[in-house]
């Protein structure tokens, strides 16, 4: 990969901050930590208008998957995970938010409306999660067999919970072979459409591209020459009976197999999940946990409501995560923060 392109987002320091600064200034600089996100395909699909003291968060309905995500669930839960990052700087570097979802009924495509509170003082927990902020990784590499601590266990329920999610261990085999089933299932059904290989080709790729978007082969444990001809294999076979087989025995084995889920499935409900997750995310990181998805289930509708009923739980089901302890891995590339900044008219 351009190392170039892949490190300019990532590499923010502490010290920039501009104490001294205006509102406006201090936000842009705070956006640095909201785009490193996580995103359904890396599609990084937010965008951000300042003004004064106040942020405001859009769905850049551009960068949706048409195929993969129609409602725009997923799009909108990634821009969930964006605006806690927000929040969680603005917490960490002295100030309180003032945070209002869907704020104007008239706009679908404006999410939030965020603004800088009174000053305070961040808590040891909060600048644990910030400080995870630059560690954290979707992680596709095998896991450790570990068992992951119950107190973390307990603390990434009581994340999910703080913003008004659920969190669903799946620790009993059967309960852990159904999700699998259901993951393997996905597989099959999403790669034998042609329009489902299309879209995920057109978000992977080469290791040595400039693309601050999409993900990077070298993420799916490709090697520089797999990494060009991969879309093109995509594109070509259906690969869903292996995919199936090895998503199965990575769910069914994994230290830690979980649901996040919602009682609502409105567009609030899944600004609440994206918040969810990346509070979760960052409190798993900051245990050196490593987390990466397996929601093909919650993206074929008619095997979405069979998540829930495996695990005996009411409500929707909106993420599926694996936990487990495993090799570091390089972040993906993200756009600045210029190139998803609204100019304020």
């Amino acid at each position: 990969m351009n190392t170039t392109a892949n490190r300019l987002a990532w590499e923010v320091s502490e010290d920039e901050f501009p104490r001294l600064g205006s509102p406006a200034e201090k936000l842009r600089f705070l956006l640095r930590y909201a785009v490193l996100a996580p995103s359904n395909h890396n599609t990084q699909p937010w965008l951000f208008q300042v003004h004064g003291n106040q942020v405001e968060l859009y769905a850049d309905r551009a960068r949706a998957l048409r195929v993969t995500d129609p409602a725009d669930r997923q799009l909108v839960i990634s821009c969930g995970c964006a605006l806690f990052h927000l929040r969680l700087a603005m917490w960490h570097f002295g100030c309180t938010d003032r945070t209002h979802l869907m704020p104007s009924p008239a706009d679908p495509d404006l999410l939030a409306r965020v603004s800088l509170g009174e000053e305070d003082s961040a808590t040891p927990q909060q600048d644990a999660l910030f400080h995870a902020i630059l560690t954290r990784r979707t992680n596709r590499q095998l896991f450790r067999d570990d068992p992951l601590p119950e107190e973390l266990k307990l603390d990434l329920v009581k994340a999910a919970e703080r913003e008004s999610a659920w969190l669903h261990f799946a620790d009993t085999r059967e309960q852990r072979n159904a999700i699998a089933d259901l993951i393997a299932e996905g597989d099959r059904q999403q790669w034998a459409s042609k329009r489902f290989r299309l879209e995920l080709a057109a978000w992977l790729h080469p290791n040595d591209g400039d693309a601050r978007d999409g993900i990077p082969n070298s993420a799916q444990n490709a090697g520089d020459l797999l990494s060009v001809a991969g879309p093109i294999v995509i594109r070509t076979f259906d690969l869903g009976e292996g995919q199936a087989a090895k998503d199965r025995d990575i769910a069914a084995y994994s230290p830690g197999l979980v649901v996040l889920g919602t009682d609502e499935d409105e567009p609030w409900a899944w600004l609440c999940a994206g918040q969810a997750l990346a509070r979760l995310l960052l409190r798993a990181r900051a245990g050196e946990v490593w987390a990466s998805y397996l929601d093909q289930p919650l993206e074929v509708p008619e095997l979405r409501p069979k998540v829930t009923e495996a695990i005996g739980r009411t409500g929707h089901a909106q993420i599926i995560l694996r936990l487990g302890y495993g090799p570091n891995v390089s972040p993906t590339p993200r756009r600045t923060v210029d190139e998803v900044l609204i100019p304020s008219g």
